[in-house]
């Protein structure tokens, strides 16, 4: 095999149900348009039968990497990994459960010899997604866009894309403990275009994401990118001493001439209780902040590696990040 020109990188967790279906038609398209490319794929702690699965594609088809993670690290860490050892001149993420179609592949590369970086993938639509999840993650996306202009992600767009090596190397060189890979993406820039497709039900298995991950996926995307819920809450607090400055002067005008009793403890109680709630609400937002400055302190490597099954070739020279090269 010689040096790929196209490194198509999977993260895969418990995907039994989908690898192979996903590489018959990555293969088949690699084959049909001619494509010299690799299929990174990096299984992130499955549980099922998919790293044996994986083995054994790696065994029919030399153009098959796979990265086996010492145990579960996430999908954004999974996908970093895979960036790591891409040896191609252009990366191109996209889930196992084909969802997004390995068929748009050629046009991507299409857009990339055109001169773009960077060729977003964007679903027109969503098959197999329900009303709750599409309106939700639209919600997402329109509030990205709201709190900063360095996090305006564009809508309808995943981790399904072409990334040139001049970006791939922009984003591997940013090494946060926090990774929230969409913004990460559109945070690097370069000449960006779209190409639009319409997105498949999942072909196996469940997702692993539910409405509670999901919420947090979101929280990690707004904690990431903005300081702005930090902002929002001392305008709280402006507001809410203001408030307060205004109905203290209130009564305490009524009680001085128009000898209207004051209140007594119900008033107080509801007053204390509303304080305190704000604050604790402050002070959650303030610990999410901290957490992640915690985090980033220890610089620990992203991710552990434990096997890496790779056909001997002459790869592209791949650095990787100091901490990382130790841990493997």
């Amino acid at each position: 095999m010689t040096d790929p020109e196209i490194s198509v990188v999977a993260p895969a967790y418990n995907e039994e149900a989908s690898v192979n279906a996903f590489y018959d038609r990555v293969a088949a398209v690699f084959d049909d348009h001619g494509i010299r490319g690799e299929i990174i794929f990096v299984n992130d702690g499955s549980t099922d039968g998919t790293l044996d699965a994986l083995i054994a594609l790696h065994a029919r088809d030399s153009r098959v990497v796979v990265i086996d993670l010492s145990r579960n690290f996430g999908k954004e860490i999974a996908l970093t990994a895979g960036l790591d050892h891409v040896r191609g001149q252009a990366a191109i993420p996209i889930d196992v459960d084909l969802q997004d179609p390995p068929e748009l592949i050629p046009d991507l590369i299409a857009a990339w010899r055109e001169g773009y970086v960077v060729v977003n993938a964007r679903r027109r639509s969503r098959q197999g997604e329900t009303y709750l999840k599409k309106a939700t993650a639209s919600a997402f996306y329109k509030l990205m866009q709201k709190f900063d202009r360095h996090a305006a992600i564009p809508e309808n767009v995943g981790d399904y894309r072409l990334v040139d090596r001049k970006a791939l190397e922009a984003i591997t060189s940013m090494r946060e403990r926090h990774r929230f890979m969409k913004g990460i993406f559109h945070l690097v820039g370069f000449k960006q275009t779209f190409v639009d497709y319409d997105r498949d039900p999942r072909f196996g298995g469940s997702s692993s994401f539910n409405y509670w991950k999901l919420w947090n996926f979101s929280l990690e995307g707004i904690t990431s990118f903005t300081t702005l819920p930090l902002r929002l809450f001392g305008y709280v607090g402006f507001v809410v001493a203001l408030l307060s400055f205004a109905y203290g002067m209130f009564i305490m005008t009524k009680a001085l001439f128009f000898d209207d009793p004051v209140a007594g403890f119900p008033t107080l109680f509801v007053s204390i209780a509303f304080l305190g709630g704000i604050q604790l609400i402050g002070l959650g937002v303030i610990g999410e902040y901290l957490g992640r400055i915690f985090n980033e302190t220890k610089n620990r490597p992203l991710y552990f590696v434990d096997t890496v099954y790779q056909s001997p070739t002459e790869p592209l020279v791949v650095e990787l990040p100091q901490a990382e090269k130790s841990a493997q």
